[in-house]
């Protein structure tokens, strides 16, 4: 076999002019590879694809629409009518509560505090206040009890009014007029009389604890106040932040005599060694003066010595006085040192007892740093006592005043507003309410469940989402075609040969016939694109051999096959078909020939290719090369170094070469021979072949770098296609008019 080229090279040999390595020249066009995946992440639909699930789904979202109106009107119809009653009441006077309200100094919050209506909500409906009621109720209704007349009694107050309104529901219009009589007499009773016997409890018991009050607070500042005498201090928190900074000032001044102790101690030791002794007697003056001397008597010794001997007495002049100057300079440098020692001696002593001085003083502020929390504590906790306290004692004495005020305000009754009466009209059920929501919620419920029904649906549905999930061209959209559905048909039933000769002549006329329905059915149009765009990927030269085969079998790659063969051959191609699928071989019969000879016969024979290859009848330019005897190992014929030359062979014969292949799926059938092609076209079947499926056949070709040159969308419905015919059936009758179904004229 050759040896395997890259998947780009194609493209390299295009620019160094050497061809694909099978002696032609490749086509000027940059093959696709699907090294890019199918993107499985669901992305926003657009208004068209909305539209396209509708068409689909409209069964789905009309049936669950009726289903949840039909539930929804059922449920209405048969509800018990219920009826409702109110009555209201003025519960405080509309003038005197900003007239007593002036009378203290808290006067300004009682217009919004004189009554707590959430409060009086809930005392209303306590079992205490309706027992009574309850009792008188059942005298008439035996069968009422606290609980189901609290279940359908509502109180509420209109926005900010002074007015309570009373709701009693029931299916007894009369039961409702006798209940909420009831009620209106019990609750103006109960302003009357209980309710001014609590404001006036209420008064005694505050007045009662206000003294007990007073007195604790007066205690708890005698406390206080002792407190901080005792301790010196009036708030313990104001008294951390200044420990704190004496704190950290203490800590500063060790820091300081610390360094300079340990700088004190370094001097004295080094006053001890040369080094430092000579750097303390170079500040002496009087030991310098002598030096100098010295130095003056040296030089005068060195000079004369050049004139005279040693014993001469000038000489023993001068060094009998630097005899008597070294004693000098030896005792004026161990004075000097002596007093310097003794001063650094002196610094260390000083600064060691301010050393113990901070220390005591950093003692003395620990101590009180870890008395200050209990002190705190202590503080906190009387702050505490006292602020309770006060408040306590401030809350009573404005609840004193407030109930004061209510009392007086209480004395007017509450006033009846409105007298309950006998509802005439049910509020319950709304049919028309009811209605429109079961409509408007059973179509939202039919859209949901469309598109849920849509989200599940692995299968691809349109030529648009094919384009969108696997970023490859669609070649040809090849609409549904209900002759080949029922010579499918003919074919399970075992006529092979009468149905596939029936719907091959019915869909290829002749080329002397081009009026008639080749040029005006859709279907066969949509071959015409489908080798128009094949052609236009190549800028300069053409595409001279390509492989057709699908995902999956029974997607309708044979059909595109033979159609595509058949449109090329219209438009003066010479073109060649060849049934690569030596699994299960389909051309032979779609095209009525003999398939005694074929491919695996001139690869496992010496045939020659003039003796397999067959003139198709009927159609001018179109000769085929069917599968031949069914081998036992068809990848080994395929992947043969035979197998190669024959394509190289046919490939200077015709202008166009078509290889009708087995499934990408587990067969390594149609890689094998697309790579020594100009690349693969991939039939999708519309409606049947899943994302997940293709996506693996498409992995599968990237693994292998065979060059896709796009996808051809197969069977699509006429309502998805109608956006890609153009006058298709004007002034035109088919023999055989498309309906729903399914394109399956394959395997």
């Amino acid at each position: 076999m050759e040896k395997f080229q890259s998947p780009l090279s194609p493209v390299n040999d295009r620019h160094n002019g050497n061809g694909n390595g099978n002696g032609k020249h490749t086509p000027q066009f940059l093959p696709i590879y699907p090294s890019e995946k199918i993107d499985e992440q669901n992305e926003e639909l657009d208004l068209l694809q909305i539209l396209a699930i509708f068409r689909r789904r409209w069964p789905v979202v009309l049936g669950v629409a009726v289903a949840a109106i039909a539930a929804t009107a059922f449920h209405t119809l048969n509800q018990t009518p219920i009826y409702e009653g109110k009555f209201r009441i003025l519960v405080e006077p509309v003038t005197a509560e900003s007239n007593l309200a002036e009378l203290t100094p808290i006067g300004n919050n009682l217009r919004n505090t004189g009554l707590d209506y959430q409060t009086q909500i809930q005392v209303l409906q306590s079992p205490e206040l309706l027992a009574n009621i309850v009792k008188q109720l059942q005298r008439r209704y035996a069968d009422l009890t606290y609980s189901a007349l609290i279940s359908n009694l509502t109180i509420t107050r209109p926005q900010e009014t002074k007015i309570l309104e009373i709701r009693y529901r029931s299916s007894n219009p009369e039961k409702i007029q006798v209940t909420l009589e009831h009620l209106a007499q019990g609750y103006l009773k109960y302003s009357l009389e209980e309710r001014q016997t609590n404001l006036r409890q209420g008064i005694q018991f505050v007045e009662d604890q206000l003294p007990l009050l007073q007195r604790r607070v007066d205690q708890l500042q005698e406390q206080l106040q002792a407190f901080r005498q005792a301790h010196n201090l009036i708030n313990p928190e104001a008294q951390a932040p200044k420990l704190a900074d004496r704190s950290a000032a203490l800590a500063q001044q060790r820091l300081e005599i610390d360094k300079k102790l340990a700088e004190t101690r370094t001097y004295f030791m080094t006053l001890q060694e040369e080094t430092g002794a000579v750097a303390a007697l170079n500040e002496a003056t009087l030991y310098q003066q002598l030096i100098s001397q010295l130095r003056e008597v040296e030089t005068e010794i060195a000079a004369e010595s050049t004139r005279f001997q040693t014993q001469n007495p000038e000489i023993q002049v001068l060094l009998e006085k630097r005899e008597r100057l070294l004693p000098l300079l030896r005792q004026e440098a161990k004075r000097v040192l002596g007093i310097e020692l003794a001063k650094v001696a002196t610094e260390i002593q000083t600064l060691n007892v301010r050393s113990q001085a901070i220390s005591r003083a950093e003692a003395q502020l620990r101590q009180q740093v870890q008395q200050l929390p209990f002190l705190a504590r202590q503080y906190t906790d009387l702050q505490r006592q006292l602020q309770i306290a006060t408040e306590s004692l401030d809350r009573f004495l404005a609840n004193r005043e407030t109930l004061q005020i209510e009392a007086a305000q209480t004395e007017i009754p509450w006033q009846l507003l409105a007298a309950p009466d006998k509802p005439q009209v049910p509020i319950s059920p709304n049919i028309q309410r009811s209605l429109l929501l079961g409509v408007v919620s059973g179509i939202l419920l039919g859209i949901g469940t469309a598109l849920l029904l849509e989200k599940l649906d692995n299968v691809f549905r349109s030529p648009d989402i094919l384009q969108e999930k696997t970023k490859l061209p669609l070649l040809g959209t090849i609409p549904f075609c209900e002759q080949l559905q029922s010579d499918r048909e003919q074919v399970l039933l075992g006529n092979m040969t009468t149905a596939i000769s029936r719907s091959f002549h019915t869909f290829i006329p002749d080329r002397q016939n081009l009026s008639g329905h080749y040029q005006t059915s859709t279907f066969l149009e949509a071959f015409r694109l489908l080798h128009t765009n094949i052609r236009l990927l190549s800028s300069d030269t053409p595409i001279r051999s390509l492989t057709i085969s699908s995902a999956l079998p029974s997607e309708g790659k044979s059909t595109i096959a033979v159609n595509l063969a058949r449109a090329a051959a219209a438009m003066d191609q010479r073109v060649l078909l060849v049934d690569a699928d030596l699994r299960r071989p389909q051309v032979h019969g779609l095209l009525d020939l003999p398939n005694l000879r074929g491919l695996s016969t001139a690869i496992a024979t010496d045939l020659s290719l003039q003796e397999v290859i067959q003139a198709v009848p009927a159609i001018e330019n179109l000769s085929a090369i069917t599968s031949g005897q069914i081998p036992p190992d068809p990848t080994k014929l395929l992947s043969s170094r035979k197998m190669q030359q024959l394509m190289e062979s046919v490939r200077d014969d015709f202008d166009l070469v078509i290889y009708d292949t087995p499934p990408l799926i587990g067969l390594a059938d149609a890689s094998l021979l697309a790579t020594h092609t100009d690349g693969i076209i991939t039939v999708v079947g519309m409606g049947k072949t899943k994302q997940a499926t293709l996506k693996q056949a498409l992995n599968s070709l990237a693994i292998s770098h065979t060059p896709v040159l796009g996808l051809v969308a197969n069977g699509l419905q006429r309502s998805a296609a109608s956006s890609y015919g153009y006058y298709y059936y004007q002034n035109y009758q088919p023999h055989v008019e498309p309906t729903n179904g399914e394109l399956t004229a394959d395997e």
